[in-house]
């Protein structure tokens, strides 16, 4: 197989192997409830300050009003918190309640674990040409 093929293949069967990973573990009985969709919205909210939807929307690549149709579902099942805001009425600000923040940090465990086991596996000079690889793949990513 030569390098084209290699790498195609290698892209395309990482990516679907880190989806498949990631439904198993994120989707526990805890949280049977929400959608790999949902827990990235979950994760793009943060635990931090409320965010606007405009700016998750951004950070998400989707339209407000698609956002709009998750968080609502997102709130009816608890994970998500809406407000208007007292300045400027037209403006919502969103934030995980105490159940999304339990997610929250279940997506975060997840992650940790996952990129624990890719560094225990690798020196220090494959994590170097490896961060140097994947930086440049994001750079193609981004810029299509």
């Amino acid at each position: 197989m030569d390098h084209y093929e290699t790498i195609n293949t290698m892209l395309v069967d990482l990516f679907n192997h880190i989806m498949d990973i990631e439904q198993k573990s994120l989707i526990t009985e805890e949280f049977s409830d929400i959608s790999n969709n949902d827990m990235h919205i979950i994760e793009a909210i943060g635990i931090g300050e409320p965010r606007n939807m405009s700016s998750v929307a951004r950070t998400l690549s989707v339209t407000v009003g698609t956002l709009t149709i998750a968080i609502n579902n997102l709130v009816k099942k608890g994970y998500v918190e809406r407000n208007r805001s007292t300045k400027d009425r037209r403006v919502v600000f969103i934030r995980l309640s105490d159940r999304g923040r339990k997610a929250y940090e279940h997506h975060q465990a997840f992650h940790k674990e996952m990129i624990d086991a890719v560094m225990d596996q690798l020196s220090e000079e494959e994590l170097d040409i490896l961060v140097l690889t994947l930086k440049k793949l994001e750079r193609y990513f981004i810029q299509r």
